[in-house]
């Protein structure tokens, strides 16, 4: 058993220690059940749950949600609407988040599925100094997709 300063009161019958734990307006708390014998600390249940709970809210707080934007494209693109997805990109990755880059295929467009595995790899060389590719080009029913990571 230990007290609430921290002190170990040594090995104390369950009785005794919710006696002492009552004498002094307080509850006994299982600290370490898979222990042999099992630990137990005299505190304020309350306070404790309390304090847990706003260290659970501080390390949420510290947690980044990476969120995945997506820059959708045609095969016909032209170089200027090319660079403005590239800059929009960048400034997501700048941000922290990933980057979904498709390419729509529309009718038979999809038989020339090498224009937009071109169009992807040139996109990945504009941004390869801040993203790095996590899944390489891939063809998902009519489109191809592509996923841009940040760096570290």
């Amino acid at each position: 058993m230990i007290s609430p300063e921290g002190e170990q009161l040594g090995i104390v019958p369950l009785k005794e220690a919710l006696r002492i734990a009552s004498d002094r307006g307080m509850d006994l708390v299982e600290v370490a059940p898979g222990a042999k014998p099992i630990v137990c600390r005299i505190m304020d249940y309350g306070k404790f749950k309390y304090e847990q709970s706003k260290r659970e809210k501080q390390a949420r707080k510290k947690q980044k949600m990476v969120t995945v934007k997506e820059v959708k494209m045609r095969t016909t693109i032209e170089d200027h609407d090319f660079s403005v997805k590239v800059k929009n990109a960048e400034r997501f990755l700048k941000n922290g988040n990933k980057v979904k880059v498709s390419i729509m295929f529309r009718g038979r467009e999809i038989v020339h599925s090498d224009l937009g595995k071109k169009i992807l790899e040139r996109f990945a060389e504009r941004t390869k100094d801040l993203a790095v590719i996590e899944r390489k080009p891939k063809v998902e029913g009519r489109n191809m997709v592509m996923i841009l990571a940040p760096k570290q």
